[in-house]
C-alpha cells in the first residue's frame, strides 16, 4: 500500500441525529431551517452541532448587508 496516500475512514451517523435528520427531512412547516452537524473524530461519528430556525420573511427590498451579517453570524 502506497503510504502517500491517506486511508479512508467511514463515520457512522448518531442514532438520535438519524431520528432528527428522518423528523427534519419530514416536516411541515415552511420556514427555513438548517441543522448542522459535526464529525467526532474520536468516536468516528457524525453528530449534531445546532439546529436552526429562520422564521422571518423579508422583502429582497430589506436585505441589507447589516441585516445579513446579523442573520448569517453563525456560520463565522
Amino acid at each position: 500500500m502506497n503510504d502517500n496516500i491517506p486511508s479512508l475512514v467511514v463515520c457512522e451517523v448518531d442514532v438520535s441525529l438519524q431520528e432528527k435528520l428522518k423528523k427534519f427531512r419530514f416536516r411541515k412547516e415552511t420556514n427555513n431551517a438548517a441543522i448542522l452537524m459535526k464529525i467526532d473524530m474520536e468516536k468516528q461519528l457524525v453528530v449534531l452541532e445546532e439546529e436552526y430556525e429562520i422564521f422571518e420573511v423579508r422583502n429582497p427590498d430589506d436585505l441589507t448587508e447589516e441585516w445579513l451579517k446579523e442573520k448569517l453570524s453563525f456560520f463565522r
